[in-house]
């Protein structure tokens, strides 16, 4: 098994090569395409040359610099400015280093030497397997061949590599950069080019975590956020779940009548986007709107502040449910459909309560189902920046418990507070970064977490 296991290894591969191969193939590692343009593959030896000049080049005039820049410990040293011209009498403006720069055509720079290292061990292993097919007595295979193998049964590869490079460069790239952030000092006192910004190490890690600042310092903020966060993603997805499963089963109770015409309304509340109901639930809650004039009150439904700003995260969690729930109700609707009639006649023979029914039968067999579901919803919640964003921007402002600097409000999820740390007047894009791995690593622990406690992995074959 370890030798399979070490056989697989690009590395131990490379080894392989070296030491097995052909003097084109030894020469193709230090000249890309040496080992083709000895075997007369000189087409293909020109693209693997080509590609490692310009390579090459690219390191000479732009990325051999900019990697020194990153790993020299300081992300710029001189600053944009102007200086006295005693000879011309004048101030002459200079161009002085920009960190973010430095720091963005790092992250390119490596990004194009993994590109390139890919290209170099497709050069060294395709002459090493030309190596070990004319040892079997075959004949090297043409440019020509090569095409049509390519488009034939390997066209997955040409079609794979523009989703690939719109991976990595609008997600890949931006998460590397995002993560690198987090150990720098770039805030609103070092936003180049007036200013620079430098790494820091775990400096950002230490300050979120650490409990020695105060009540109103950013570790005590940061847990309280956290708290309400998971608070949040609980009630969100739970109450919606739940609230559409009840109702799905009142639909779909024998004798109603009218289920075509209670479907057809909750569709059409999921047919109007969801902003657009959000906007018109924050003009209702307002303080001045439409409930309170009904009501003939002033309730802060949105804005008060009393026990921890409780109200406005209580009609949070409602308004979210009358915007959720008919989604959970379409889809439990069709598994309830699909649970054997079987189940239900053997329960009412043995005389088991509806009670029982529901939570023996119809529960565990709709958790089976919906557990991936639950799982993205909970993960969502987490992240789930409009309804908080919409019904009360994160508010309201409680210095008391939030304050310090911190620019968290009472209603902030994480990922609402990651956005006001970015776009206050006073950014703090290094916090933010640290707070944005915060909700990754989050996100993808508890998701790898219950989908592989969860039912659907472990019993799968029961309900197949």
């Amino acid at each position: 098994m370890q030798k399979a296991r070490g056989r697989s290894n690009v590395f131990y591969r490379l080894i392989e090569a070296f030491r097995r191969g052909s003097l084109g193939t030894r020469l193709s590692f230090f000249i890309a395409g040496g080992g083709q343009a000895m075997r007369g593959q000189y087409i293909k030896a020109a693209m693997y040359f080509i590609v490692q000049v310009a390579f090459v080049l690219f390191l000479i005039f732009f990325g051999g610099y900019n990697l020194m820049q990153l790993f020299s410990g300081d992300l710029g040293t001189r600053l944009s400015g102007t200086v006295w011209n005693e000879e011309l009498q004048i101030y002459e403006k200079i161009r002085g280093d920009n960190s973010f720069l430095i720091l963005l055509n790092g992250v390119i720079t490596i990004a194009v030497c993994a590109l390139y290292l890919i290209v170099w061990a497709a050069n060294v292993f395709g002459s090493y397997q030309t190596d070990q097919a004319v040892a079997e007595g075959k004949k090297p295979t043409t440019f020509r061949e090569d095409l049509s193998i390519l488009f034939g049964r390997k066209f997955y590869i040409p079609l794979l590599v523009l989703p690939f490079l719109g991976v990595l460069v609008f997600t890949v790239l931006p998460l590397i950069f995002m993560v690198l952030i987090a150990f720098t000092n770039y805030d609103y006192a070092h936003i180049p080019p007036g200013r620079l910004f430098d790494w820091v190490g775990i400096e950002n890690f230490k300050n979120l975590f650490s409990l020695s600042g105060g009540t109103s310092g950013f570790a005590m903020v940061f847990l309280r956020v956290l708290i309400w966060t998971f608070i949040w993603a609980f009630f969100a997805t739970f109450s919606n779940y739940f609230l559409g499963l009840i109702v799905a089963l009142m639909i779909n109770k024998k004798g109603i009548k009218g289920k075509a015409i209670f479907r057809t309304l909750f569709v059409i509340t999921i047919a109007i986007p969801q902003f657009v109901t959000l906007l018109l639930m924050q003009k209702i809650l307002d303080g001045d709107g439409i409930l309170n004039v009904l009501l003939g009150t002033r309730i802060l439904w949105l804005t008060d502040q009393t026990n921890f700003s409780l109200l406005p995260r209580v009609m949070i969690i409602l308004v979210n449910t009358w915007i959720g729930m008919p989604y959970t109700l379409l889809m439990t609707s069709g598994i309830l459909m699909n649970i054997p009639a079987d189940y239900y006649e053997a329960a009412t023979i043995d005389g088991v309560s509806p009670f029982k029914i529901f939570f023996n039968i119809i529960l565990p067999y709709t958790l089976h189902v919906t557990t991936p579901y639950l799982i993205t919803q909970f993960v969502g919640n987490i992240n789930n920046f409009n309804v908080i964003w919409l019904l009360t921007g994160g508010g309201p402002v409680d210095n008391v418990y939030y304050g310090g600097g911190t620019q968290a409000q009472s209603t902030d999820l994480l990922v609402t507070w990651l956005y006001r740390l970015t776009t206050d007047r006073n950014p703090r894009y290094n916090v933010a970064s640290v707070i944005g791995i915060v909700i990754f690593v989050l996100s993808a622990s508890l998701s790898l977490l219950a989908y592989n406690r969860s039912a659907s992995v472990k019993r799968e074959e029961e309900f197949q």
